[in-house]
This record gives structure tokens, sequence and C-alpha cells, in this order.
């Protein structure tokens, strides 16, 4: 609680890893449970995003955390671009989840890799990241964050605890990349349900003064 506290009175005055080697093409709806990734869009613009001319980076539009991804995950590593007899989603399907992922490319991107291998429709996978993505509160800090700020990645975290009783450190992970908060990834069961992440998903970020962008 001390540190979400002290990161709130300092933005008083500025407010109005890796994941393991893998395998590919396995068979679909062998896994164990879940990953989802929320992206710090501001990031991913300042890294990536703004040298594409993404729209989620438009300032018309800010985004905060995004749903990067729903991911299947074992024990040890992960499946991706699995065998599926599933249709793959219609452009309409992966527009209706850019509200949450920033772009439909994304969506569809996700779906390829990720979405195939949990043996699910396009349209119950699409449906199953919603009700993971909703049911996972943001901090109140973070959903007014507008303007750059450095800070613990250890604060991240603890806000996410904090704002969600139901996760426990051993269940949150946060990514940096080149010295920027990156990720927030949940472990969660098949049912959506939080669970601990396994050894090679928890590998937190320590800087102790990770830039955080603003909100654009």
């Amino acid at each position: 609680m001390r540190l979400v506290l002290a990161l709130m009175i300092a933005l008083g005055a500025a407010l109005p890893a890796a994941m393991p080697a893998h395998a590919e093409g396995e068979r679909a709806g062998q896994f164990d449970y879940y990953v989802m990734s929320l992206s710090w869009s501001p990031t991913w613009c300042a890294l990536t995003g703004d040298a594409r001319q993404s729209p989620q980076c438009n300032a018309r539009r800010p985004f905060g955390f995004t749903l990067h991804g729903l991911w299947p995950q074992d024990t040890r590593g992960y499946p991706s671009y699995c065998r599926t007899a599933q249709r793959d989603p219609s452009r309409a399907q992966t527009a209706a989840m850019a509200d949450i992922t920033g772009t439909p490319g994304l969506a569809w991107h996700e779906w390829k890799k990720h979405g195939r291998c949990t043996g699910l429709s396009a349209a119950s996978y699409f449906a199953t990241a919603r009700r993971a993505y909703d049911s996972i509160r943001i901090p109140q800090v973070f959903q007014r964050l507008h303007k750059d700020v450095k800070l613990p990645a250890k604060v991240v975290e603890q806000a996410f605890l904090e704002a969600n009783p139901g996760l426990s450190p051993d269940m949150v992970t946060i990514t940096c990349e080149r010295g920027r908060i990156d990720e927030v990834r949940i472990c969660l069961t098949k049912g959506l349900r939080p669970r601990p992440c396994g050894i090679d998903v928890a590998q937190d970020c320590r800087l102790g003064d990770a830039l955080m962008d603003g909100m654009r």
C-alpha cells in the first residue's frame, strides 16, 4: 500500500523477459494454463508503433494497458501456430477486438500464433480473451497517467495486487524493455481464475527507475 501511495503522491503534480524457446505446429487444445499479457501501449508506441504510424498511437484515442494476448502455456514452454480444424476469424471479428487490443492486426496475429492452440473457435477464443481482460481491474492510477514517470517496476506489480485482491505476487510478473515498463503478465487457469505462474513465466523486471511513458 505504501508503494502505491507514494506513486500516487509523486504523480499528483503530473496528473490533471522473454518467453522461453518453444516448438511450433503442436496439436490444438493441449496446454496447462493461460498467460494473459497486458501491454502498456505508450511503451509499444514509443519503441515500435510510432515508426509504423499505427492508429493505436493516435493521440485522439489514448490507450493505457491493452490486451497483447491470451496465451496457452505449458508447465514449461508454450505451444504456437498449432494445427486446428477451426476456421480463421473474419475481418469483422478481428475489428471488434480493437477496442482492447489496439488494432485488428494484433487480434489476427494473436489468433494465428496463440488462439489456434486453444482448440476453441475464433469467436470463442476472442470471447474468452475479452472475459479474461475484463476480469482484471486496471489500477486507477494507470487509467489517467498522462505524463512520463520513472518508478520501480515493483510498484506496478503492487498496484495490480492491491486493485485485484484475488491476485498474489506469484501470479503476476512485470516485464521491461529498453528501460521501460512493457507488460503485466497474469497467469490464469483454463477457467480464467488466477493461479501461480510457472517458473519460466515468473521473470520479473527488477528495475528501480523504469520509465512509464504517459498516455497520449
